[in-house]
């Protein structure tokens, strides 16, 4: 069988030399491409959030569709999605896919910039933290423990 083998190696080099150039650049590539453990498949989104104490439908009025409306117009932006409970009112503002996320915060704050003139003055509003839906469900860290 090896005999076979070598024979038809012998006959056939094109194909083996081909062949030896793609394991190469396949091993080339293991090696150097980056590669997640976990890809982060969620949409850019920023969240903005609220703190006022009065009764759900006051803080609609007065703190969640200001905010909204002032963000419609924004750039990149695919939806918004909000609610407001009593006390708090949450902003969900998510962007395109490949929106870069500090753009966006960026985007965000100049937006609310406008908007802030509005919004009550005891109503504390907040950027919500820097973080994507990967990080709200599994954090991890790969530690080197060989030096």
């Amino acid at each position: 069988m090896i005999e076979r083998i070598i024979d038809w190696s012998a006959k056939n080099k094109f194909f083996v030399f081909w062949r030896c150039i793609a394991i190469a650049w396949s091993l080339w590539c293991i090696k150097n491409i980056t590669l997640d453990a976990i890809p982060d498949l969620t949409d850019t989104q920023v969240i903005i959030y609220t703190k006022w104490d009065r009764p759900p439908q006051v803080i609609e009025d007065q703190v969640t569709y200001p905010i909204v409306s002032a963000l419609l117009g924004a750039p990149k932006v695919k939806d918004i999605r909000a609610f407001s409970d009593y006390g708090f009112s949450y902003v969900y503002i998510i962007f395109e896919d490949g929106t870069d996320v500090y753009w966006a915060r960026s985007r965000v704050l100049e937006y609310m910039s406008k908007v802030n003139q509005s919004i009550p003055v005891d109503a504390k509003v907040e950027l919500g933290p820097d973080a994507t839906g990967v990080g709200w469900i599994y954090e991890y860290a790969l530690v080197d423990e060989s030096g």
